[in-house]
């Protein structure tokens, strides 16, 4: 079955991407990285029609350029600069960069390999193609969206009538059922109700006015793990560096993972709280980090209350209620809530990512607070970078940096 185009604007991507990008382009233009997708589920089949499907969207995606209007609405954004949009005038996506191929067995293997500041575009473009491609091929597409309809009717419902009293940003990208389902939702959410403050889709915050939300992702502070002069255990330190500069202060919500938070705590220094707005969690016990970051504030003389926790970790809107509850009157809280809003039916979600694994040669990896989110291709490096962190941990404890 051929597919319509899956990705119609450049623009059809998170918001993250063109922060990241901003400072890649001024700072680090000498940084090539690859890229590798994985799905997480274990009884997912990728068919021979699927992939060239897949391969077929690619090449669609990298005959979009952006228009006029797009780089226009991106230069409106405070913190995004001119230099970087004239960039954006002239960057496209290179197809020669992305390898994809179907095994024997239905796995798909997808890799992205080329300079990091193009490279890293593909990323959520790329599952969104692979994701509309398997559901509209492997079931009844009709029936799926049925389902989700009466699922988003009650959500909306619940919304409305008290059961849920707090609000989020819409983070449904990566995983959405389709381009033209996640366009009802966030349209939907956003005029049904109160609850949703924005997205982090560019292209339907741009198409209904609505706040474009997103600062950083893993990658961003991995990528630093691929530069010799920096000590890995201390890529959260430089990445908030170049963070600041970039945008003195403007769009600053830190995330803490990455290398574990334990770590990124002794870098999250007296000038940083300062800097950062607040601070979001991706892994890891939900109310566990919230104490911690509580208390890291208050170990500084800094009210909880003026900064945002941002919780993000595979939220359904049981989960965020039960955190706003918990935690509303101690801080500001938001969530960034994805899958649950964007591919909620009848069927399992796809649970895949596209990671970056090396950096100029050099293996990099996501530690996370959760072991399972590890990923990393290089085992003897991923021990290394354990080792380094617990090493400078246990520095820190005996009063040493």
């Amino acid at each position: 079955m051929k597919l319509e185009p899956i990705i119609v604007s450049l623009l059809d991507t998170d918001l993250y991407k063109f922060n990241m990008d901003q400072v890649i382009f001024h700072k680090h233009t000498d940084l090539c990285g690859q890229y590798y997708f994985k799905c997480r589920n274990t009884d997912v089949v990728f068919t021979p029609e699927m992939a060239e499907e897949i391969k077929e969207q690619v090449d669609h995606l990298c005959s979009l350029r952006f228009t006029n209007e797009e780089l226009d609405y991106l230069r409106a954004i405070r913190f995004i600069k001119s230099d970087y949009v004239e960039f954006l005038r002239l960057w496209h996506p290179i197809r020669d960069y992305v390898t994809i191929d179907l095994n024997a067995d239905g796995e798909l293997s997808v890799v992205v390999d080329g300079p990091l500041f193009s490279a890293m575009q593909f990323e959520i473009y790329l599952l969104e193609i692979i994701n509309e491609v398997y559901f509209r091929l492997a079931f009844d597409y009709d029936r799926l969206l049925s389902s989700a309809k009466k699922k988003l009717d009650a959500k909306i419902k619940a919304l409305n009538d008290g059961t849920y009293t707090f609000s989020f940003a819409e983070f449904g990208c990566r995983r959405r059922l389709s381009r033209e389902w996640q366009d009802v939702v966030v349209r939907r959410i956003t005029t049904e109700t109160k609850s949703c403050v924005g997205t982090s889709n560019v292209y339907l915050a741009m198409k209904y006015n609505l706040t474009p939300i997103g600062t950083y992702a893993h990658e961003f502070v991995q990528m630093y793990q691929g530069i010799d002069s920096i000590p890995l255990a201390f890529t959260n330190y430089y990445a908030m560096k170049d963070w600041y500069t970039e945008y003195e202060g403007d769009n600053g919500t830190a995330l803490t993972d990455t290398v574990t938070t334990d770590l990124f705590l002794l870098d999250f220094n007296r000038s940083m709280v300062n800097n950062y707005s607040g601070v979001r969690h991706d892994s890891g016990d939900p109310y566990e980090w919230g104490e911690k970051m509580i208390a890291h504030y208050k170990k500084y003389g800094v009210d909880p209350k003026t900064k945002l926790l941002l919780f993000s970790d595979s939220l359904d809107f049981d989960r965020a209620q039960a955190l706003y509850e918990y935690f509303k009157d101690k801080t500001k809280v938001s969530f960034g809530i994805g899958t649950f809003v964007s591919n909620d039916t009848d069927q399992t979600a796809l649970n895949i990512v596209i990671k970056l694994q090396y950096v100029n040669g050099r293996p990099v990896a996501k530690l996370s607070d959760t072991p399972g989110k590890a990923m990393c291709r290089d085992e003897g490096y991923l021990e290394y970078l354990k080792s380094s962190v617990d090493f400078r941990i246990e520095r820190s404890k005996q009063g040493r940096r």
